[in-house]
């Protein structure tokens, strides 16, 4: 008989974690380790939980690379005694996060689902209860003595998606988050609905390897209607500066005016890595399709392809941080590591 999955629930902050003081009407931080007092529920689960919290949770708004290190590393060091980790997290930088951890743990074979809620967990009509015993759930499930998801992953409002490939479309709905480019992996309903051919492949028998070294010299250029030249001369001599994702209109497309493609050019040949990706909800860049992309394809800027913001800015702070990335930036970037980009 297979022992129960062990899930460890790792609280990093967010409103998931809060609690209404019904006198004043503020929300504060509860005590995360009386977390099955607030929820009974999660004891019908077929699971043992336990949980840790950052020392000083942290607003959403403050997540950043250290905070992402510290994550992981809690992860590796509890990797061999839990079957599976969910990560609670504040719903405006989950999907960075869920994006930046993906390329960190290489070899994954567990799941790592981050969720959230847009209500505290004490609101009467929260949506933090189904968000995390859902979440759970799933994190637990096994088949032949193995997990069934061997991702990082984001669930939110009924649905468990791949993490670098989510994005938040808004800030007052319970539907918060979507995933434009990918199909959902799992869907809750009267019963669990699994996509399982989505799901990534793992190798069997590969050691997890986490990587802690980001690069933080990027930045995010989004283009508009008027955009001088002033601007991004003043983005590219910005010191230290190493990439830049380009939010690009339609399919990849940018002004074809001279002083523009100049400025990249010299931002390439200067050793700046630029990422073409757009700004659009949903779709892809297809370089090379409207005479407005070509001359970016020529002067060397690399293709994002179907790939989220979110996912191509913490993949850049990922590869720029390798030391052994090889010579060939391009082919590395637009090279799907963990399911981030259709190949």
């Amino acid at each position: 008989m297979l022992s129960k999955a062990k899930i460890l629930l790792i609280y990093t902050g967010g409103t998931i974690g809060m609690k209404k003081d019904f006198v004043t009407g503020s929300l504060k931080a509860f005590n995360f380790s009386k977390l099955l007092q607030r929820i009974p529920e999660l004891k019908l689960l077929d699971c043992e939980i336990e949980t840790i919290s950052f020392e000083n949770p942290i607003d959403s708004s403050n997540m950043n690379p250290e905070k992402w290190v510290k994550l992981a590393t809690i992860i590796e060091k509890n990797y061999d005694s839990f079957d599976g980790f969910v990560v609670l997290h504040g719903s405006d930088t989950m999907s960075y996060s869920a994006s930046a951890l993906s390329f960190m743990m290489e070899n994954l074979a567990k799941p790592i689902i981050f969720t959230g809620s847009q209500l505290p967990i004490g609101d009467l009509r929260t949506d933090a209860k189904e968000n995390l015993i859902t979440a759970i759930q799933i994190a637990s499930l096994r088949e032949n003595g193995e997990a069934v998801v061997k991702e990082v992953c984001l669930y939110f409002e009924y649905k468990l998606y791949r993490g670098n490939r989510t994005t938040k479309i808004n800030a007052e709905h319970f539907k918060a988050f979507t995933s434009p480019n990918y199909p959902f992996l799992i869907e809750s309903g009267v019963h669990l609905k699994i996509n399982s051919d989505l799901f990534l492949s793992s190798s069997k028998g590969v050691t997890l390897q986490v990587h802690k070294d980001l690069d933080t010299n990027v930045i995010i250029l989004k283009l508009f209607p008027g955009i001088s030249e002033q601007l991004i001369d003043a983005v590219v001599a910005i010191p230290n500066l190493r990439g830049i994702v380009l939010e690009t209109y339609g399919s990849g497309n940018a002004p074809t005016d001279e002083w523009f493609l100049l400025v990249l050019q010299r931002a390439i040949q200067n050793g700046i890595h630029i990422i073409n990706v757009t700004q659009c909800a949903g779709g892809s860049v297809r370089m090379g399709q409207y005479e407005t992309s070509s001359a970016l394809l020529e002067i060397g800027v690399i293709s994002g392809k179907d790939m989220t913001t979110e996912a191509a800015i913490t993949k850049l702070m990922f590869l720029l941080g390798q030391d052994n990335i090889g010579v060939d930036f391009k082919k590395s970037f637009e090279t799907a590591l963990r399911g981030e980009i259709q190949e």
